[in-house]
C-alpha cells in the first residue's frame, strides 16, 4: 500500500487539513462534558442562572465551531480521496495498456475490469474514511481517558480497562476479516467472468437451449459468493454489538463506582455526568472506529489486488525512436539489396520498399508452455501477397500477430526491412501496418469516426475511396447520413459482413505498407470476397499483404502461400505447386472444390 502514496501528490494540503480539522472538532467535543460538569456543580448547585446561560452559550459556540470544522474536513477528505483515486485509476489504466496480450490473457479481462472499478472504489472509500477518522477517534478516546483520570482515577480505570479489551477484540476481528475479504473479491472476479460470458454469448446459449444450465451455474457461484459475504459480514458486523455491550457495561460500572463515591463525598454529581458523557463519546467513536476498520480492511484488500496488477511487468518493451543503423544481416537472397532505410525516422524510406522476414521463429504464449509456432522461416518482398492457410488452431493468427508485436517471438526474430520488430518504436511499427482482426471491433460513434482511426487526417474523398475498395461504399451511401451514420457499440446495428467491410476500410484508410487480413472476410459472400480481392490486387501503392483464410479460393492468387499445421509450416509455394507437393493443402482444396468457390 505504501507504493500508492505517490498518487496523493497534489492533494497533500487537503490530506493534512482534513484530519487536523477533525482533530480540532474532537477537541471542542471533549470540552463539552467539562462545561456540563461546571454547569451542574456550580450553576445548578448555586442557582446561578447567569452562569448557566453563559456556559450554555459556550456549549453552543463549541458546537457551531465544531460543525464548521467537520463540514470543512469532510470536503477536504472527499477532495483528496477522489483526486487520489482518479490518479490511481488513470495510472492503472495506462499500466494495463502497456501490458502485452500475453499478460492480459493470463490475468483475464473481467479481473482487470474489477481491479480498475470495484477495487479502486474500495481504496477511495477507505482513504476517505481514514482521513476523517484516524485523528478524530484516537483523540476522542485518548482525550476522554486522560480527562477522566483528571476527574476521578478509580472511575477512569474503567475507561482504560474497557478500551484495552475492545482494542484486542477489534484487532482479532480485523486479523480474521482481511483474508476473507480477499477471497470475496477473488470470487467476485469469477462471477463477473460468468456474467460476461452469459451476456456476450447470449445467442449461442439460447441456440443450444442452455439457459437453465447457465442460470444454474451462475446461481451456484452467486450463492457461494453470498455465503462468503454473509460469513465475513457477520464477523465484521459483530464489532458494533460488541462495542455497545462493552461500553454499556463500562457505563454501568462508572455509575456504580461513581454513585458510591458521590455518597461518600469523594465525587460530585457533575463529575459523574461528565464521566458518563465521556463514556458515551467513547461508545460513538468506537463504533466509528469499527466502521473505519471495516472500510480499511476492504480498502487494503482492494489496494493489494491493485498492486498485484502494477507488479506485472510487461515483457514487451516499448522502444523509443533513436538514430541507429538498422540490422543489415540479411542472408536471404529473396530480399533485394537495393532496399533502403531512413534511420532518422526509424521508418521505411518508401512504401514500395517494405518487406517482412521470419527467421526460425517460435512462439509460446506462456513460460514453459506448448509452442503455438515452431521454427517458422520465410520472407515476403515488398508488394507481395502472402496467403496463410491451415486448420483451426494451426497458428495462423499467432503468426501474423507477431508482425505488429502483439506478441514477441520466444525464439528467432521477425524483421521488417531488415530491422528486428523488437527494435522498432511501437508507434512507428504499427503506424506502417494496417490490420483487420478475426473479430470485427467497431466503436460507438459514426462511420466517419471509426474510419478515421486509420488516419485522423483523412479527407472524405479518402474515406469513400477506402469504402469503395472494401466493398462497403454501397451500403454506407444507403444509410441515413452516409459517413455520419450512427454506429452502435460493437457495431451491433450492422450485419457481420458490414462490420468486416468497415474494419477493412478502416485499415485501408491509412494506406499501410503492410496489410494484414486475419480471416477478415469470413462473413462475406463469395462474390463480394472476389471483388474485394480484385480491388486489393489493384491497389496503386502496392502494400505487402498477408491474407489469413480458411478457403483456398481466398489465397489462390497469392504470390506465396504458407500451409500451417500444429504451428509448423508443412507447405510453401504457389497454389498450383502446393496442389502437387502439399497433401494437406490438396486435401483442403479438394474438400472445398464442390463448394461455391470452386469456380472463383
Amino acid at each position: 500500500m505504501r507504493s500508492m502514496l505517490k498518487y496523493i501528490k497534489g492533494y497533500e494540503v487537503q490530506a493534512v487539513l482534513a484530519p487536523l480539522l477533525k482533530m480540532m472538532e474532537a477537541s471542542f467535543e471533549l470540552i463539552v462534558p467539562i462545561v456540563m460538569k461546571w454547569i451542574i456543580d456550580i450553576g445548578i448547585s448555586n442557582g446561578d442562572q447567569t452562569y448557566i446561560l453563559h456556559k450554555g452559550a459556550l456549549i453552543v459556540l463549541l458546537g457551531v465551531i465544531g460543525l464548521i470544522c467537520s463540514v470543512t474536513a469532510q470536503y477536504f477528505a472527499a477532495r483528496a480521496a477522489v483526486g487520489f483515486s482518479t490518479k490511481l485509476r488513470q495510472q492503472l489504466f495506462e499500466h494495463i495498456e502497456s501490458l502485452g496480450f500475453s499478460e492480459m490473457d493470463s490475468v483475464g479481462i473481467p479481473t482487470l475490469m474489477t481491479r480498475m472499478t470495484g477495487d479502486v472504489n474500495q481504496v477511495q472509500a477507505g482513504l476517505n474514511m481514514l482521513l476523517r477518522l484516524f485523528m478524530r477517534s484516537p483523540v476522542i478516546i485518548i482525550g476522554a481517558i486522560f480527562l477522566s483520570f483528571s476527574i476521578d482515577v478509580p472511575s477512569a480505570l474503567v475507561f482504560l480497562g474497557s478500551t484495552v479489551v475492545l482494542a484486542v477484540a477489534i484487532f482479532m476481528i480485523m486479523y480474521t476479516g482481511v483474508p476473507l475479504y480477499r477471497k470475496v473479491q477473488g470470487h467476485l472476479d469469477l462471477i463477473l467472468t460468468l456474467a460476461r460470458e452469459n451476456l456476450t454469448g447470449a445467442r449461442v446459449i439460447r441456440a443450444f437451449n442452455k439457459q437453465k444450465e447457465m442460470a444454474a451455474t451462475f446461481k451456484r457461484e452467486h450463492d457461494t459468493l453470498t455465503d462468503m459475504q454473509l460469513y465475513v459480514g457477520r464477523i465484521m458486523a459483530s464489532m458494533g454489538p460488541l462495542t455497545y455491550v462493552m461500553v454499556n457495561i463500562g457505563t454501568i460500572l462508572i455509575l456504580w463506582v461513581g454513585g458510591v463515591r458521590v455518597q461518600s463525598g469523594d465525587l460530585t454529581t457533575g463529575a459523574v455526568v461528565a464521566l458518563v458523557s465521556y463514556m458515551a463519546q467513547i461508545l460513538i467513536e468506537l463504533i466509528k472506529l469499527s466502521n473505519l476498520i471495516i472500510n480499511l480492511t476492504r480498502g487494503i484488500a482492494g489496494g493489494k489486488r491493485v498492486e498485484a496488477i502494477f507488479a506485472i511487468e510487461p515483457k514487451m518493451k516499448k522502444n523509443t525512436p533513436e538514430k541507429s543503423e538498422p540490422d543489415t544481416d540479411i542472408s536471404d537472397t529473396d530480399i533485394s539489396d537495393t532496399e533502403t532505410y531512413d534511420t532518422a525516422t526509424s521508418k521505411p524510406a518508401a512504401p514500395d520498399a517494405a518487406h517482412v522476414r521470419f527467421d526460425h521463429v517460435s512462439l509460446s504464449y506462456y513460460d514453459d508452455g506448448e509452442e503455438a509456432l515452431s521454427d517458422i522461416s520465410f520472407s515476403a518482398k515488398s508488394g507481395e501477397t502472402i496467403g496463410i492457410i491451415g486448420g483451426t488452431g494451426s497458428g495462423k493468427s499467432s503468426l501474423v500477430n507477431l508482425i505488429p508485436r502483439f506478441y514477441d517471438a520466444t525464439e528467432g526474430r521477425v524483421s521488417i526491412r531488415g530491422k528486428d520488430v523488437r527494435e522498432w518504436p511501437l508507434t512507428d511499427l504499427r503506424a506502417c501496418i494496417g490490420m483487420v482482426m478475426q473479430r470485427s471491433v467497431l466503436f460507438k460513434g459514426t462511420v466517419r469516426e471509426n474510419l478515421k482511426w486509420g488516419n485522423s487526417a483523412a479527407t472524405d474523398e479518402a474515406l469513400w475511396e477506402a469504402l469503395r475498395l472494401a466493398q462497403a461504399e454501397t451500403f454506407v451511401r444507403e444509410k441515413k447520413g452516409g459517413l455520419d451514420a450512427a454506429v452502435e457499440q460493437g457495431g451491433r446495428n450492422l450485419s457481420g459482413g458490414q462490420k468486416q467491410r468497415l474494419c477493412i476500410a478502416r485499415a485501408l484508410v491509412r494506406k499501410p505498407e503492410i496489410l494484414i487480413l486475419d480471416d477478415s472476410a469470413s462473413a462475406l459472400d463469395y462474390a463480394t470476397d472476389l471483388r474485394l480481392r480484385s480491388a486489393l490486387a489493384g491497389l496503386e501503392y502496392k502494400p505487402t499483404i498477408f491474407i489469413v483464410a480458411q478457403r483456398t479460393s481466398a489465397v489462390r492468387g497469392a504470390d506465396q502461400i504458407l500451409v500451417l499445421d500444429n504451428g509448423a509450416v508443412v507447405g510453401m509455394g504457389k497454389h498450383d505447386v502446393l496442389l502437387e507437393t502439399c497433401p494437406l493443402y490438396s486435401e483442403i482444396d479438394r474438400s472445398q472444390r464442390g463448394g461455391a468457390d470452386a469456380n472463383l
